[in-house]
């Protein structure tokens, strides 16, 4: 599968304990693409108890990683996301629905490309990875740093920069700065903008904002020039 947006179809109720809303389609299924899934499904015995099963296995790069696999709906877990869409039962685990929330499942649009899906989602790993639940403590200062601590500065080392609090300002916002490997590397204002604000906004409830102020021109640029 390739990850590279799309018509709805009718949704149908979810559990609510799947973190799933109710009646929330997660994975959209085009009508190519179900037309394409329908006429396997239908190749094989039983094929009507048969669910498409979508699961984000991991990341490559920028984007995730995908197993699509026809299951017995029999076999779906508790807390499994069960979608119908016009005949077609899509699988999501539970563990997998933020991450393919608001995906479109396609056939390829290019002429000549041949058969295979493709998931088009518009959600994005963090690039610093899974920071996992931290028990931070203290006020918004001592929570940064013990994040960029235990966390953030050692997925930054893998690439030979950290980052550094500055300040917490009166209305809660952070500014942070960048060093090492970082500063100067084309790519370490996406760095902060798609994971460390994230990881800090999402595990400091109380942080409003997160300002770099790094002099990205300083940098000997070591990655890119």
């Amino acid at each position: 599968m390739t990850d590279t947006a799309a018509p709805t179809q009718a949704p149908a109720e979810a559990p609510a304990e799947t973190g799933a809303a109710p009646g929330e389609e997660i994975l959209i299924v085009t009508d190519a693409a179900r037309t394409a899934v329908l006429t396997i499904r239908d190749r094989e015995e039983d094929g009507e108890t048969l669910g498409l099963r979508v699961e984000v296995t991991g990341t490559a790069g920028v984007d995730y990683t995908y197993d699509l696999t026809l299951d017995p709906l029999a076999d779906a877990a508790p807390d499994d996301h069960l979608h119908i869409s016009d005949g077609l039962t899509v699988v999501v685990p539970d563990a997998s629905i933020s991450r393919l929330r608001g995906s479109t499942l396609d056939v390829p649009g290019i002429p000549g490309q041949g058969g295979g899906l493709v998931i088009r989602n518009p959600n994005r790993p963090n690039p610093l990875g899974e920071m996992g639940r931290l028990e931070l403590t203290g006020g918004i200062g001592d929570k940064v740093q013990q994040l960029l601590d235990m966390a953030i500065n050692p997925a930054l080392a893998s690439h030979g920069g950290f980052a550094s609090l500055v300040e917490v300002n009166d209305d809660d916002s952070v500014v942070v700065t960048m060093g090492g490997g970082c500063q100067g590397c084309a790519m370490s204002q996406a760095t902060l903008s798609d994971g460390i604000k994230r990881a800090i906004m999402e595990a400091i409830e109380e942080v409003t904002d997160v300002v770099d102020v790094t002099d990205h021109e300083a940098g000997e640029n070591p990655y890119f020039s």
